[in-house]
């Protein structure tokens, strides 16, 4: 592996990429505690908690996200983290209701896909059950 000045940084929604850019630091949070990561870190896995997640860049941009549970990889020069749930915000002091109000709606948002994957599921087999009865 080469020195390096920057690292890729990817930060990764199932849906979207959040963040995709060069990165001098980031620092992050681990069930065991806070970590930093440079350039030229060792490659490493490990678990992300909730938790705030801040990316530098090159020109002494700090970018801050509220992130929920996930899981980093840095391999070589490029950092992949992979989260549920995220948000950028430039107000630290109130990151905690954004996430709290952002994390929310995504919350109502799951719990009524279930529902609705819990209705087609009975309905799937009320319908295989009468099929059953019909050639019984």
């Amino acid at each position: 592996m080469t020195m390096a000045t920057e690292m890729r940084v990817y930060l990764r929604l199932p849906s979207r990429i959040l963040f995709d850019g060069s990165a001098v630091r980031l620092r992050g949070e681990a069930p065991n505690g806070s970590f930093g990561i440079l350039p030229n870190h060792v490659d490493l896995v490990t678990p992300l908690v909730s938790s705030v997640l801040l990316i530098a860049q090159a020109d002494g941009t700090e970018r801050i996200f509220g992130i929920d549970e996930g899981l980093l990889v840095k391999k070589g020069h490029r950092v992949e983290v992979a989260v549920r749930r995220a948000v950028e915000t430039d107000d630290l002091d109130g990151m905690r209701d954004i996430v709290r109000d952002s994390f929310a709606g995504l919350e109502d948002e799951e719990r009524a896909a279930r529902a609705a994957l819990s209705r087609l599921e009975a309905d799937m087999v009320r319908r295989f059950a009468s099929l059953r009865k019909a050639q019984g």
